[in-house]
């Protein structure tokens, strides 16, 4: 499980993993049968697209972190594109879920230390003998 952690650290994952759920969430919506969805020439084939292309960008973001910020623009321009081709966007979650996964792929920094979990620090803490601090002699 360590390893998928630190995996997992080294890259944008939670936005890569929202801007794909998002897209999935879209293309549910579309095929849900529901008398509210309408699906009319060009529209109906970029209904399916937009959102096809937002969970590759979303895999993309996970497994090519180097070109995160081309993605993450391309990811939000997509599920923006998805509010007047694929029913509001998702009923708005999808929407939601694109352009903040996104966000967070865009504002990822690479050279970051991954998140310490409060049982690292105290098993560091633990491991460490307490010291005490000597007097410095003048």
């Amino acid at each position: 499980m360590s390893a998928f952690r630190e995996w997992r650290g080294h890259r944008p994952f939670a936005g890569g993993l929202l801007l794909f759920l998002g897209g999935a969430e879209i293309l549910v919506t579309m095929k849900a049968p529901l008398p509210v969805i309408l699906k009319i020439g060009m529209q109906g084939l970029a209904g399916y697209l937009l959102p096809l292309l937002m969970i590759v960008c979303g895999l993309l973001i996970v497994f090519n972190p180097s070109q995160r910020l081309f993605y993450s623009i391309l990811g939000i321009l997509l599920s923006l594109g998805t509010w007047l081709t694929s029913n509001i966007g998702g009923f708005v979650v999808g929407l939601l879920m694109g352009a903040v996964g996104s966000t967070l792929a865009f504002g990822w920094l690479p050279d970051q230390e991954p998140r310490r979990t409060r049982k690292d620090r105290a098993r560091d803490r633990a491991a460490k003998p307490h010291q005490q601090e000597q007097p410095a002699e003048a």
